[in-house]
Formats: C-alpha cells, sequence, structure tokens
C-alpha cells in the first residue's frame, strides 16, 4: 500500500515523485521503460542537461530517487486501474496489483509517423518535430517541413531560422492565401509533389524523393506527427479528454487534477505543448498537488 502510484517513469514521472518523496510520502514509480523520447539521441534546452542523451538523464533521474527509503520502483506495463472507495488498485501486465491514495499519470504519447518510406527508422535522428530541441545541430544545411495538418504553415513560418526551407504540402495541406504570403516573405519554397521516399544511409538523410522521381537535398525533415495516449490507463479511469490540434490530451487544473477527483497527470499527455522542461514543471507541479490533496 502506497500514499501515491506515479505510472511513467519519463522526466514528468520522475520529478513527480521526488516532490512526493521529499513530502515522506510512501511512493511506487511505475516505469514500462519506453518513453516518446528514446529515439533521440541527445536531449537540448534543458539547462544543465543540454546534450545529455534522455536514457542517460531518466537513469540518473532514477539514481537519485533510489537514495529515497520511501520510494519503490515496478518495472513493467500498467495494463489496468479502477476507482475504489479510498484510493486506486493498478494491475500490471503481468497480473500483480498495487494500490495507493492517489495516482500520478505520466505515461506520455506516442507519435502516429507520416506514411513516407524511409521516415520510421530516421525519427528523433534526421526527422525531428521540434527546432528548439534538434534545429542548431542542423544549421545553415537545407532543411525540409512535411505538412500533416493545418498547424503545419505555423512549423514552416519557424524552420528558415536555422537553415534554407522547403514546405512539402503532400497535396493534402495547401497553405492559406496569408500563409503563403508569410512563408514567401520567410524564403521558403513550396514543393505540392508528395515526398514518397527519404533517401540516405539512416537514420542520416541526404535528400527527399518525390513522386515525380525528382530528388530534393535535406539534412533534416521537420514533421508535426498525429498523437494518440502511450497507455489506456486514463481511459480505464473514465478520464475526461480535450481534442487537440494533433491528438487528444488529458484535461487537467492548473494544479494538475484531472476529471477524476484523486488523479493528477503531467507531461506529454496533459498539455498541448510537449518539452522536456514543460514535463518535467508539469512533473513537480502534480506531485506537490497529490501530496497537498493527502494532507487535505
Amino acid at each position: 500500500m502506497f500514499d501515491a502510484i506515479v505510472i511513467g517513469g519519463g522526466f514528468a514521472g520522475l520529478s513527480a515523485t521526488i516532490y512526493l518523496a521529499r513530502a515522506r510520502r510512501r511512493v511506487l514509480l511505475v516505469d514500462a521503460g519506453s518513453p516518446r523520447n528514446r529515439f533521440a539521441d541527445a536531449s537540448h534546452g534543458f539547462l544543465g542537461m543540454d546534450g545529455k542523451s534522455p536514457m542517460a538523464i531518466r537513469s540518473a533521474g532514477r539514481a537519485e530517487l533510489a537514495a529515497y527509503d520511501n520510494v519503490s520502483f515496478l518495472d513493467g506495463e500498467a495494463a489496468d486501474a479502477r476507482e475504489e472507495e479510498d484510493g486506486f488498485t493498478i494491475t500490471m501486465s503481468d497480473g500483480r496489483t498495487e494500490w495507493a491514495r492517489r495516482l500520478v499519470l505520466a505515461t506520455g504519447v506516442a507519435d502516429i509517423l507520416p506514411a513516407v518510406d524511409g521516415l520510421a527508422e530516421r525519427w528523433g535522428k534526421s526527422v525531428l518535430h521540434c527546432p528548439f530541441c534538434h534545429g542548431y545541430e542542423f544549421r545553415d544545411r537545407p532543411l525540409g517541413v512535411l505538412a500533416t495538418g493545418p498547424a503545419s504553415a505555423h512549423q514552416g513560418d519557424l524552420i528558415p531560422d536555422w537553415g534554407p526551407t522547403t514546405y512539402f504540402t503532400q497535396r493534402d495541406f495547401e497553405p492559406s492565401g496569408e500563409e503563403l504570403q508569410r512563408l514567401a516573405a520567410r524564403g521558403v519554397a513550396i514543393e505540392r509533389t508528395p515526398v514518397i521516399d527519404l533517401v540516405g544511409d539512416a537514420p542520416h538523410l541526404e535528400a527527399a524523393r518525390l513522386a515525380d522521381g525528382r530528388t530534393i537535398p535535406l539534412a533534416a525533415l521537420f514533421t508535426a506527427p498525429k498523437l494518440k495516449m502511450a497507455s489506456p490507463i486514463a481511459e480505464r479511469l473514465d478520464c475526461e479528454f480535450v481534442e487537440g490540434v494533433l491528438g487528444p490530451h488529458l484535461l487537467v487544473d492548473a494544479m494538475k487534477q484531472t476529471s477524476v477527483t484523486g488523479v493528477f497527470a503531467a507531461g506529454d499527455m496533459a498539455m498541448p505543448m510537449h518539452s522536456a522542461l514543460l514535463a518535467s514543471s508539469a512533473g513537480m507541479m502534480a506531485g506537490v498537488a497529490a501530496y497537498r490533496s493527502l494532507i487535505a
């Protein structure tokens, strides 16, 4: 029996756990070991951690948590959860059950990648989603934006600050007249013939091959994948969702409380904007809020 179970061992979950631990609460951290950022070689923009691999940051965080005798670890996938009168029971994929008075969900989201040959094996390396996280390493080289929805034109606005940019509409996401004017003012080339393949020794990228056989040199390709919940736990608990531009995220209040009393959520699954710093900050807030709810 625990005061709180934190499900998810990424930046948000680790931050929630350490704040609950420092409040001297008995905490169980459940970690399936497959964070969204596992494909990236380095995390950037996280002050004090710039250039370190996400997995190394996670390992360091777990080592810090191991120093607290009120923290327990359970590696594996939480398959189900149910609300009870005085708390919550989670069921692991192997059938093991654990109970706690509070839950903090930090299970993240999963990316649904565009169906372009060669894209998946380059994801997180030379096919990217965030120029602030990864653009600097590809500065002053030819870059592309693969449109996936109405918000892609905004991504096209950003990328020219890192390098000369081609915007691929894929014939499905033609910018509006106003967006075309903005992209033109930023020097963005518009390519309407669909990208069908990525060329180069993966995970490196040399060019995009188009449906008409042409190739356009690229060092990196930015895109915004659709998103889905990485875990069914929030849905099993009947938490309320908000439908965003790229996919759903959990509805939480300013203190990271979900629509289910006693269940808190943080990280990519509970916000429309994603970054390591935002996830860590939200995890801290969720941990503090879960603690405050225990003494209320």
